[in-house]
């Protein structure tokens, strides 16, 4: 049950994503050739693409949670034991945690700080923007207490303890290394 409602809430993230890029593509495009050719353009073009940025941002940062795509060093955690990337695992987890716990609050507080607050060109309350932190908070804790989960009830592999995906450099260059050297790395 919990892995189709998470399939589901990502294929929903995905195309959220996707729409946002595409109308911030038209309205971006359009008030370009608008104000090329006939010296004019859409006031409100430029807002609502801002807008949808902020949430195309907070929603991807999402799913590369879910799936490790986020900036990080490994360098130590690969050197430890299984018990030892365990337990660095638990306490990264426990700090990106409270980390979010904090966005959350800060995020809920502008929001009820600018549900009276209005964009100057289409006049949507700020708090809509301000939401989607609120939003990208609570899809990132239930993902980390979902790992926290999986880790203290020894579901989840050994390579899923390390918080990083090889680059696809990376993993070209040591592909090119292996070929140069004529053997495995």
């Amino acid at each position: 049950m919990v892995g189709k409602f998470a399939e589901l809430t990502t294929r929903l993230i995905n195309y959220l994503i996707a729409a946002a890029l595409s109308l911030m593509a038209i309205f971006v495009f359009g008030n370009v050739i608008l104000r090329y050719f006939f010296n004019s353009g859409l006031t409100w073009a430029e807002e609502v693409s801002r807008f949808l940025f902020i949430w195309l941002i907070f929603l991807g940062a999402i799913l590369a949670l879910r799936d490790n795509e986020h900036l990080g060093v490994d360098t130590l955690v690969r050197k430890l034991s299984l018990k030892g990337k365990k337990i660095l695992f638990i306490i990264n987890n426990a700090i990106i945690l409270i980390t979010l716990l904090l966005v959350l609050d800060g995020s809920w507080k502008l929001t009820m700080l600018n549900i009276d607050q209005s964009s100057p060109a289409i006049g949507l309350p700020y708090a809509y923007v301000y939401v989607s932190g609120a939003v990208m908070s609570i899809g990132m804790i239930a993902i980390v207490i979902g790992k926290l989960y999986r880790v203290i009830t020894n579901k989840l592999d050994e390579n899923d303890l390390v918080m990083t995906t090889d680059s696809e450099e990376k993993a070209d260059f040591e592909q090119g290394t292996r070929s140069i050297t004529g053997g495995e790395k």
